[in-house]
């Protein structure tokens, strides 16, 4: 009688390919709708099962934490290869890209912080720092120490639009009647 068991599941390798290809996909599907999307529809989009998805990321927050650690690790890398406009075109591309980010950057932890994950406020106190450490001291975001990130909450707040090329504009926009410079809107790979 042949063996009824599974197959292998194949390893190391497709281990890390099942877990590159749910990040991918959350990815993908924040950005369509938001951190609440249904991770059902991001296990199908990665072309796994949930089991897998699961063995993964124990919980929604995990897999959340996974995907938006990504933008954050690429704002900070940007940090180290431009000035403060193109860094700030780095922030404004995951804004115009992801309704998750967005949400991120509005998680400072003022609330009392019962309703915003802890990981949504370690990443947006990374995006900040990663900001000042361009932002001269002379700079119109510099005159009090929340103006930084409000301004970045008031450009996210004018991200609106059915396409990236309408949130694009609304944002340039934003940054102008804020009087700040944005370098070229495009992603910073890792």
């Amino acid at each position: 009688m042949p063996d009824a068991r599974r197959p292998a599941s194949g390893g190391p390798k497709a281990a890390a390919r099942n877990r590159a290809a749910l990040i991918a996909a959350a990815r993908e599907i924040y950005a369509e709708h938001g951190l609440k999307a249904p991770l059902s529809a991001i296990a199908r989009r990665a072309g796994v099962g949930q089991g897998v998805l699961y063995r993964h990321f124990p919980d929604r927050a995990a897999l959340a934490a996974a995907v938006l650690e990504e933008n954050v690790r690429q704002i900070e890398k940007a940090a180290q290869d431009t000035d403060l406009a193109g860094l700030l075109g780095v922030v404004t591309w995951h804004l115009t890209e992801s309704a998750a980010f967005i949400s991120v950057l509005h998680a400072d932890g003022t609330d009392g912080g019962s309703a915003v994950p802890e990981y949504a406020v370690a990443l947006s106190r990374r995006v900040e720092r990663a900001l000042r450490t361009l932002l001269p001291q002379d700079h119109p975001l510099a005159s009090e120490p929340d103006d930084l990130m409000i301004a970045v909450g008031m450009v996210s707040g004018a991200v609106t639009g059915p396409t990236r090329e309408h949130r694009e504009r609304r944002a340039r926009a934003a940054w102008r009647l804020l009087g700040v410079e944005v370098g070229p809107i495009r992603p910073s790979e890792i």
